[in-house]
This record gives C-alpha cells, structure tokens and sequence, in this order.
C-alpha cells in the first residue's frame, strides 16, 4: 500500500502555474511519491500537471474531477487521465443537486452510469468517494450501498472520516469494499468542544490498528492523506505531520 498526498488539502495553493509547481515540489519534499489532483486551477492543462509530477517524480494516482466534466465531457476526460498517467477518474461526492433521498440517488446513477461505463471500456476505473450523507437508509440498505448495487462498474474511495461521521465503523466498511476499492483516504477525527474536527492521521480518535489491517486483508493500493480544514495549522505542517507518524508506525 502506497501513502499518497490528497492535494485538496492544500488547494488555495494550487490556483496559478507557479503555485502548483511549488507545491508538488513541497509535498514531494515531505516524501510523498504519489498524488491525488483536487482543488487545482482550471486553467492549468492535464499536460503541465504531468509534466510537473514527472519532474519531482511523483506519480499521479487518482483525481477528484468536477462533475460537469464527468458527464459532460466524458472523453475529454478520459484523455487527460491518459494524459497524466491516471488510471482512477474520482467523483467527490454526488453534488448537491441531487436530494439525499431515494429518488435523488436514482437520478444521480441514471445520469452518472453513461460516464462510469464509458471510463470503464477506457481501461480506466470510476472512483466514488463517500461523505457522510451515503449512510442515509434506503429500505434496509444504505446509499452507499444502494450506488455499489446500482453501478457495478464504479468503485470507492472510503474515507475513514467521513463513514465514522455517517455513524460507520472505517475497518468495516473498507472489508465491504474488498475488490472495489483500490484507494483510500487518511484523516483523523477529533472533538473539540461541541464540534468535530478533522485531524492529521494518528492525532484524534480513529482506530488506525483495525484500518490498517482491514486495508491490508483486502489489498488496498493506494491510501491517500487528505484533510479538508487544517484550521490555524499550515496544510504542508498537516500533511507532514501525518506522513511522519504512518513512517513512525512503519506504513510508508
């Protein structure tokens, strides 16, 4: 299992040419080697990303692309993962359009399922990546398992965070998966006062012994650190303090 850096974590610096080759080079210091792209400029090409990764010889493992492109322009996008040497086309989340109700998800797998079947006869594969809202019932089931039912053709990035804040066990859940989730998110969950918080990984409450291991069982390739609110923390210190602690416990 490869430990990959989420860049959405550090997405405000990522918005100009210039910017984005300083982070790449900063992330590749901490001693990340692969990558996910989220949260980058529009205006920088599949092909400069490359082109930059390759430089600091990061590998580029998965994307979080937005979801007008997904469906809107399906080759296109297929082409700058080919671009870039990608072979996960991720999907934040189902947007927000779409209601949290059975009804709501059907629409989202009917205009979603095109693009995950085109991805697929690609050699590519479709990644699904869960919040907290997919832990909803429908019937006896969840929608997160009701979208694995209905799209045999996508798989799942389980965000440990988020299935505990949808009131899951992250072990379990990753176990679900096994044969469908080939990537992971890494981040920590803390209380603070009222509020729950994200945290870099080993610093809060999560069971990391039974993560790891079920990560293990099922051959999860690729865990990637991700954390949406550093807070008053700079994001590279968050995304280093959590690559030094799994080097501590002997992950990376």
């Amino acid at each position: 299992m490869k430990i990959g850096a989420q860049l959405y974590t550090v997405r405000a610096h990522m918005q100009t040419s210039k910017d984005f080759a300083s982070t790449i080079k900063r992330v590749a210091e901490i001693g990340y080697e692969t990558v996910q792209i989220s949260g980058i400029s529009s205006e920088i090409s599949a092909a400069e990303v490359a082109e930059v990764c390759k430089a600091n010889n990061v590998e580029i493992v998965l994307t979080h692309t937005p979801p007008p492109r997904i469906i809107g322009d399906t080759q296109a996008v297929i082409q700058d993962h080919i671009t870039m040497g990608a072979k996960y086309v991720g999907l934040g989340a189902a947007p927000a359009s779409y209601e949290r109700t059975q009804e709501g998800f059907d629409s989202f797998i009917a205009d979603y399922a095109p693009a995950v079947n085109a991805i697929k006869d690609a050699g590519l594969q479709f990644m699904y990546h869960n919040h907290e809202f997919e832990f909803i019932k429908i019937g006896d089931i969840t929608a997160l398992e009701y979208l694995a039912n209905k799209l045999p053709n996508a798989d799942f990035t389980v965000d440990v965070f988020w299935v505990q804040a949808g009131g899951g066990d992250p072990a379990q859940w990753i176990k679900k998966f096994a044969g469908r989730a080939d990537i992971i998110h890494l981040k920590d969950y803390v209380i603070v006062g009222k509020e729950r918080r994200f945290a870099e990984v080993m610093e809060g409450n999560l069971n990391w012994d039974a993560i790891f291991e079920a990560a293990n069982s099922i051959g999860v390739k690729y865990a990637m650190v991700e954390q949406d609110n550093c807070y008053d923390r700079d994001p590279f210190e968050s995304l280093d303090i959590s690559f030094q602690n799994l080097k501590k416990r002997g992950i990376v």
